[in-house]
């Protein structure tokens, strides 16, 4: 419609500026009348487009968010699990580590914390919605700057920083698992040396490497710290 005014208000100027019948003077001030007018009336239209385009984005990012904030809820939830996970097994190692010379260990302690002797525990993050909308360029759309930056900080950097933590961790996991497969032996028909696993040397310096969830548990703390965040940006955010 907007561009039908303009074809109509530039037919005028052409048949006013060559009508020889109108003053030089009538001329230019129909021509700037005319040219007022379409000055208008492709700022309106602009205006319009701009603020539709502007709704759409910002819906956009309304969905995005209400994904995100379930997302995030679930992976703390997985992270909170995950951590728990940590604080056991370094409860274990450490035990293991602090084994005395020539005494064995206590078979019932051994047990009760079987889940974690060779178990590997790893963050799976909920990214994929995060990828997708950083992909398709339109994480700007975000206008809030503190929960555009958290969020980026969440998956640029806070996870990436614990999956290498937690990567080590398990690298250093896999060994001690290697280890007890090659050290396996029967000593009958129905015992093996699997106490004596425990006391080797290799084993008590790998629990000590183990027992140490330091900065495995600090990342965590950080990214749950910062996904409760931005759930908290996110909810406010809808409430206003």
């Amino acid at each position: 419609m907007e561009e039908e005014e303009i074809v109509k208000h530039t037919k005028r100027i052409y048949k006013t500026w060559f009508n020889k019948e109108l003053s030089i003077w009538h001329k230019i001030s129909e021509f700037l009348i005319e040219i007022i007018i379409i000055v208008f009336a492709v700022t309106i239209s602009i205006w319009f487009h701009n603020r539709s385009e502007h709704h759409h984005q910002q819906e956009e990012v309304r969905i995005f968010l209400e994904g995100l904030n379930g997302d995030l809820t679930h992976d703390i939830e997985e992270m909170e699990d995950d951590r728990a996970s940590y604080v056991n097994q370094a409860r274990f190692y450490r035990y293991i580590s602090m084994i005395k010379f020539n005494r064995p260990p206590n078979l019932d302690t051994i047990k009760k914390y079987q889940p974690w002797w060779f178990n590997t525990t790893s963050f799976n993050p909920n990214d994929g919605r995060f990828q997708g909308f950083k992909s398709s360029g339109k994480v700007g759309y975000i206008e809030n700057d503190s929960l555009q930056n958290d969020i980026m900080d969440m998956y640029e950097e806070n996870i990436p920083a614990l999956l290498s933590s937690s990567n080590m961790y398990i690298k250093i996991k896999l060994e001690l698992l290697d280890l007890y497969f090659k050290s396996q032996k029967r000593l009958t028909d129905s015992t093996t040396n699997f106490l004596n696993f425990w006391t080797m040397d290799q084993v008590n310096n790998i629990s000590g490497a183990l027992a140490d969830t330091g900065q495995v548990l600090e990342r965590y703390d950080n990214c749950i710290r910062l996904m409760k965040r931005i759930i908290a940006e996110i909810d406010k955010q809808n409430a206003g």
